[in-house]
């Protein structure tokens, strides 16, 4: 998978529909509510515990998500896929395609399109919003990794968006708890059940990536990526980092029951990076997407802010926190 770029966009902020199409959904939602292939008619879906959709919808969200990515991509156009991504991966995408039609206004030369094959859809069964699911998928990029997306909305007014999208390695995808009907079991934010509360995730990683720990267990995304950083500084640069969680609004953690009684988390965190020169010498060269979003002179520092969205296996009980799948990309950058 190509490298992602972002936009950070704050996280209470939600794309909407254009106001036709909002409208002409609306008339339908008024029309037909209906959730369930079993014929459960939503009439208080605040309230009442149902899947958050049907497996027909939830098919047809994928497959106008991958249309308008695949547009958007062509074109580095943000407006074509805006309708259909939120929280970290609109601000991953949006960023990304800001910094292709920065540098190739005529368009991507270089689009392949991303087609999907061998989907598994995992829908839980909640009360009130938002309704959301999982589509675990191969892609025709990323090798043998699952493409996972997480689409949620807030509404029937408005259409699923993805708010989550990781590649994770085939057999690190676990089974989930589902009831006969074959609809999954969502984990609340604050469950005490869990080795780390999905609330808290962000920020204990925050934590652990500054300081260390016994939260996580050793991987590429947690004991890696200290090692990594800590490699950043070197004789005449600098580098420091910041690490917050992002839990608001479309950026709130979303889990999963798995079938041993953990679960599966996906959590958002933003980070900033600050790469700082000695005097005599200077920042390294970048590239041209960090040069399309960068304010200011590069001179003697750069300071980049990141989002970055994981996946992770949270044990029941206690245990350490695996973090199985983690995309990044850089939201603006500043030169000094």
């Amino acid at each position: 998978m190509t490298h992602l770029t972002t936009r950070d966009r704050g996280p209470l902020r939600r794309r909407r529909l254009r106001g036709r199409d909002r409208n002409a959904l609306l008339a339908v939602s008024l029309a037909a509510v209906s959730l369930t292939a079993s014929g459960c008619v939503v009439v208080h879906g605040e309230r009442e515990i149902l899947p958050t959709t049907t497996r027909a919808e939830a098919a047809k969200a994928l497959k106008q998500f991958t249309a308008a990515y695949n547009n958007a991509d062509a074109a580095y156009d943000g407006s074509l896929d805006a309708d259909f991504t939120t929280g970290a991966l609109a601000d991953i995408d949006s960023a990304r395609l800001k910094a292709g039609h920065l540098n190739s206004p005529s368009g991507n030369s270089g689009h392949s399109a991303l087609e999907f094959d061998d989907v598994r859809y995992t829908i839980p069964k909640k009360a009130g919003w938002p309704r959301w699911f999982l589509a675990d998928a191969h892609g025709n990029k990323g090798g043998d990794d699952r493409w996972l997306l997480v689409f949620t909305r807030d509404s029937l007014s408005e259409p699923f968006q993805v708010a989550y999208l990781t590649l994770v390695a085939p057999d690190a995808v676990p089974k989930f708890t589902t009831d006969k009907d074959g609809w999954a079991e969502t984990v609340p934010a604050s469950s005490p059940r869990l080795a780390v509360p999905p609330a808290d995730l962000g920020q204990e990683y925050a934590t652990y990536l500054k300081s260390g720990g016994a939260a996580f267990a050793d991987g590429a995304h947690t004991s890696g990526w200290r090692t990594d950083r800590s490699k950043s500084t070197k004789p005449g640069l600098a580098t420091q980092y910041i690490d917050e969680p992002l839990t608001g609004g479309d950026y709130a953690p979303l889990a999963l029951r798995t079938s041993d009684g953990g679960a599966m988390v996906f959590f958002t965190t933003r980070y900033y990076a600050k790469e700082t020169a000695a005097a005599g010498t200077s920042v390294p060269a970048q590239n041209q997407d960090v040069k399309a979003l960068t304010k200011g002179e590069i001179k003697q520092s750069l300071t980049m802010q990141f989002v970055s969205n994981q996946v992770a296996l949270d044990p029941a009980g206690s245990g350490k926190v695996s973090v199985i799948g983690r995309i990044q990309g850089l939201t603006s950058a500043e030169g000094a």
